[in-house]
């Protein structure tokens, strides 16, 4: 089988786990060829998420590695078996840019989800008028094609919250957010209704962070935060309006989480939340 052109982020985080297991073991890619009687380049690919690997190889570079993080390599085994095309995401591929199916991927598996919005709210959490305006308001231009393709993908992320068991999601965003008047009076209106109506569900919590609040000033960036099945498989999403990158180095992760606890910290409470995007909404 040929090396993958484009990975998902998940096929390229399993590949990342297991060359951290081999550097912490202090192996080589060398060594690790050994096992399977391969070449370098094979071992190279798989660590690059270019080539897939079994559950049953997996197990024995663990035990190769000396890892005895069940839970981790548990977790490890469960991506070897995703495959694509058996995901309602998979159907946009080639459609829509590569890195909305990989927030689909990442949002689909976490175990709980924390947003950080300056301007905009979390897609998951967008009503599909108020998606519709962002992506036509987007520059250059979007094909009116293209415009309903993201629409649709933006509406189907939130099946994870149909879940019998979604994951736990908390997000924080700015009073900024609350008086953009996106695609108008009554689109914005209704949009603000909707997230109080999401906000009363016992799995979503939903913090505003006021103008009035003088002591948090870094809202630069949109900021996912997806909490992996174990905090090794944790994933930072940062987003604009051009591109988006994925981050999980343990820095990295680190930092964000610093980050969103600040943010949460210099918020509002839910139930006061829920109040003021009230008022808010009475004001349209």
């Amino acid at each position: 089988m040929p090396p993958r052109d484009n990975p998902t982020v998940r096929q390229v985080r399993l590949g990342t786990e297991l060359k951290r297991m081999r550097l912490r073991a202090g192996k080589t890619a060398r060594e690790a060829a050994g096992l399977f009687s391969t070449d370098q380049a094979r071992i190279s690919n798989i660590e690059c998420g270019r080539l897939g690997i079994s559950e049953e190889r997996v197990r024995k570079l663990a035990i190769f590695y000396d890892c005895g993080d069940a839970a981790l390599i548990e977790a490890l085994c469960g991506i070897t078996n995703e495959r694509r095309g058996r995901y309602w995401w998979d159907a946009y591929r080639g459609v829509l840019p590569p890195s909305f199916l990989d927030v689909s991927e990442l949002e689909h598996h976490a175990d709980y989800l924390r947003y950080l919005q300056p301007v905009t709210f979390p897609g998951i959490l967008q009503t599909e008028d108020y998606a519709r305006a962002l992506f036509e308001s987007a520059l250059p231009r979007l094909p009116t094609d293209e415009v309903r393709a993201r629409v649709e993908h933006r509406m189907k992320r939130n099946s994870i919250l149909d879940r019998e068991k979604p994951p736990d999601l908390e997000a924080i965003v700015h009073e900024a957010a609350l008086r953009m008047r996106i695609g108008g009076r009554k689109t914005a209106r209704k949009q603000l209704e909707h997230l109080i109506e999401m906000s009363e569900r016992p799995d979503i919590m939903i913090r505003i962070i006021p103008f009035a609040n003088e002591d948090f000033v870094r809202l630069t960036q949109t900021v996912l935060y997806a909490g992996g099945v174990v905090p090794q498989l944790d994933t930072v999403h940062l987003d604009n309006s051009y591109d988006g990158r994925f981050l999980d180095a343990t820095t990295d992760l680190e930092n964000h989480r610093t980050l969103l606890d600040f943010a949460e910290q210099a918020s509002l409470e839910p139930a006061e939340s829920r109040s003021f995007i009230h008022h808010i909404a009475r004001e349209l």
